[in-house]
């Protein structure tokens, strides 16, 4: 079937027409035709605040879309005083909507022809839940409103974490939580990291910045024997998140010595807990006999992703002598350098 291609003198365009058009300048919801609503990266527009109970919405601008019916986009060059808040109820909270609502009576026989901010009251109860506007409605949420009850003291306070954000198609998208249905080569920038889907899964790309440790000074005393943690004040642990490909370099290095003897040994290594359990061993550190030794080993880990693990840094000394003089273990640095996968 032919349709009228944008933009040709002498055609006539629809609403429909211009709004299915305009939608190949927005974010893909990953159907035919559909676009991601929100607002732009960056942009303060369309915040709802509070003053007492009266509710107010900065202006802004915004697009909305809708199956079928291609984008919709609004601007509100003015604040919106939207109006004031359900009194709370005696003794359960309640959970409020703000939210964007384009009507188009073509679509929702409304009536109207228009944009504008509307608010919708929840439900009281003991787990409440934002509300969902009913019927056929053309809208896209930018806050929620959480109000105590009279018992709890009637506060009311405004959250903006349901509001979307959007952009155009292609770019980077910045979300605490994933798009949906992205396509190959797709990024979104999560907060901590920019990830990128690979048609499987969303891998972290972007470099890490090392995570270090540095020992701010020897213990008064050296204890012979297993290994010993460092005291904190003298060479302070280090904790950190696993990064979503499960691996990390991790370093240790320093100045060692212990002459007390000619068999004499010395070792500085990391022992690490919390979400993963390793002990200092030889495959995590490094060593001096009969001598001194100025060296870093560097291990790769494949570790969970997400868990929380703690490096403390441990000496260990067969034998000990004058402390500095004889045995020492100086300058150490604890190094965690998360990897991207690729």
């Amino acid at each position: 079937m032919p349709v009228d291609p944008w933009a040709i003198d002498g055609l006539n365009f629809s609403g429909l027409e211009t709004r299915t058009v305009e939608a190949m300048h927005v974010m893909a919801d990953g159907t035919s035709l559909g676009v991601r609503s929100g607002v732009r990266p960056g942009d303060p527009g369309l915040t709802v605040t509070l003053a007492g109970s009266a509710i107010s919405c900065s202006a802004g601008v915004a697009a909305v879309g809708y199956a079928g019916q291609g984008v919709y986009k609004a601007a509100f060059p003015t604040a919106t005083a939207v109006g004031n808040y359900t009194a709370a109820h005696a003794t359960l909270n309640r959970l409020d909507l703000v939210y964007l609502r384009i009507w188009d009576t073509t679509v929702d026989a409304a009536g109207f022809s228009k944009a504008d901010i509307v608010y919708l009251a929840g439900t009281a109860a003991a787990s409440p839940v934002a509300p969902t506007p009913s019927g056929t409605q053309i809208y896209m949420p930018l806050a929620t409103i959480s109000v105590l009850s009279v018992s709890n003291g009637s506060g009311a306070s405004v959250s903006t974490t349901v509001r979307p954000v959007t952009v155009a198609p292609g770019g980077i998208l910045p979300s605490a939580t994933a798009p949906t249905n992205p396509f190959v080569g797709q990024y979104y920038d999560s907060g901590s990291g920019l990830l990128r889907w690979n048609g499987s899964v969303w891998r972290q790309i972007s470099p890490y910045a090392p995570i270090t440790s540095a020992q701010a000074s020897q213990p008064s005393s050296f204890t012979a024997g297993p290994y010993t943690d460092f005291p904190t004040a003298n060479w302070t642990p280090l904790t950190f998140t696993v990064p979503p490909s499960g691996l990390v370099w991790i370093s240790i290095g320093g100045a060692l010595q212990n002459i007390n003897s000619t068999s004499s040994t010395g070792w500085l290594a990391w022992r690490a807990s919390g979400g993963v359990t390793e002990a200092s061993s030889e495959a995590n550190g490094v060593s001096t006999l009969g001598s001194r030794n100025y060296s870093t080993r560097r291990v790769l880990r494949s570790w969970t992703p997400g868990a929380s693990v703690t490096l403390t840094p441990q000496y260990l000394f067969s034998s000990v002598g004058t402390l500095s003089s004889v045995t020492r273990a100086t300058d150490g640095l604890l190094t965690v350098e998360p990897v991207a996968a690729p």
